[in-house]
């Protein structure tokens, strides 16, 4: 009996190995395919999407522009003399009326004491000659004067009238020469470089100036655009006042803004391109005399358009085209056709719907069907 349940025992534990044995084998032979199947599956590719939506995008024409002072004046003496006293500081901002500089004003304050001497003098003479005048008038019916005195005594009143004119002129002249020796602004604006010093000699007729004084609030901006374009723009400053914008020659940093004041009136043969004129207010000083900056001219806004991001467009043999991210995370290749582009946005004229995601980035590594995943809603590393 203990014999007979050994072998009982023998067997069934050699059933119950045969049977755990055969339980793994099928285990492997089941999920071998589908483990070999996952390692096969390459991983989801990480990007970036963006949705498409309705937006209103500017549209601006660009062109590169050099900044001018709205008036320069270079300012020089108008009588001789020494200057004795300037009277502004280098780089200083200058009202009109202010003085820049003093010439010795002696000489001139001389001529003018002179001049109103001599009217004095010839304006006592004249009232002599008048009383003459009068007593010849009075004695002449009684005979006791003849006419030819009334006369004579007539063109002496005359001429020493005009003379006391002349006398006038002349302080008025000299007037003028005095208050030449005090040079001052003929403009707001800010001063340059001093050009001479004090104790140095001017002349009127000579062209080495004493300061330049240009004015930079108001600024102008000169900038060129191809012939093609004035239509748009013309249009654009038919409709009213246009706005500019410059930025700097990086394309980073904004300036200021103004509206356009001109087209010019020719178009250059040499290189299909015509000069603009822009206003600037300049009240932060971001703009200066001779230094280079992009314009962008305002034309229009379309407005409620379908637009994605620049980013997402893709040029293919067959003309722009963009991936679409579906609803099982797949792209799907879509063609574009496109509108003006600005700001980094650019509008879809026909291809895609609202609300569509695009994938704006990895772009080279993707083609239809890959899964994708996005970055925006990966979950981030602790």
């Amino acid at each position: 009996m203990t014999k007979f349940s050994t072998l009982q025992k023998r067997a069934l534990l050699g059933g119950l190995a045969l049977a755990v044995l055969l339980l793994i084998a099928w285990r492997v032979i089941v999920h071998k395919p589908a483990d070999a199947a996952s390692r096969n599956t390459p991983p989801a590719i990480a990007v970036d999407t963006a949705a498409v939506g309705h937006t209103d995008v500017p549209i601006y024409l660009e062109g590169l522009g050099t900044v001018q002072a709205f008036y320069t004046v270079t300012v020089t003496a108008r009588v001789d003399g020494e200057i004795q006293k300037i009277g502004f500081t280098e780089g200083q901002t200058v009202h009109k009326g202010d003085l820049l500089a003093q010439i010795d004003p002696r000489p001139n304050q001389a001529a003018f004491e002179q001049a109103v001497a001599t009217k004095a003098k010839d304006a006592a003479m004249l009232a002599n000659g008048k009383l003459d005048l009068d007593r010849y008038i009075l004695l002449q019916p009684q005979d006791l004067a003849s006419k030819q005195t009334v006369d004579t005594a007539r063109a002496n009143v005359d001429q020493l009238t005009a003379q006391v004119q002349v006398d006038q002129a002349a302080i008025d002249n000299a007037r003028t020469q005095l208050d030449y020796t005090r040079i001052t602004s003929p403009i707001e604006g800010r001063t340059g470089i001093r050009l001479i010093d004090p104790g140095n000699i001017v002349r009127a007729a000579g062209t080495t100036g004493i300061v330049v004084v240009t004015q930079v609030q108001p600024i102008s901006v000169v900038f060129t655009l191809p012939e093609e374009d004035l239509s748009t723009v013309g249009e654009a400053l038919a409709a009213g006042p246009v706005q500019v914008t410059t930025v700097s020659r990086d394309g980073n940093t904004m300036l200021d803004q103004g509206t356009l004041s001109l087209i010019d009136n020719e178009i250059d043969q040499t290189t299909g391109t015509a000069k603009l004129k822009a206003t600037f207010s300049n009240k932060r000083n971001t703009l200066w005399p001779g230094q280079y900056v992009n314009a962008r001219v305002l034309v229009r806004t379309e407005r409620n358009v379908l637009t994605v991001p620049t980013a997402a467009v893709q040029l293919g043999p067959n003309g722009p085209f963009t991936y679409v991210v579906k609803g099982d995370s797949t792209v799907e290749v879509r063609p574009l056709e496109l509108g003006a582009e600005s700001g980094g946005m650019t509008v879809i004229t026909k291809g895609i719907a609202l609300n569509e995601r695009v994938v704006t980035s990895n772009q080279y590594r993707l083609q239809a069907g890959v899964h994708v995943r996005d970055n925006a809603t990966a979950p981030k590393a602790s």
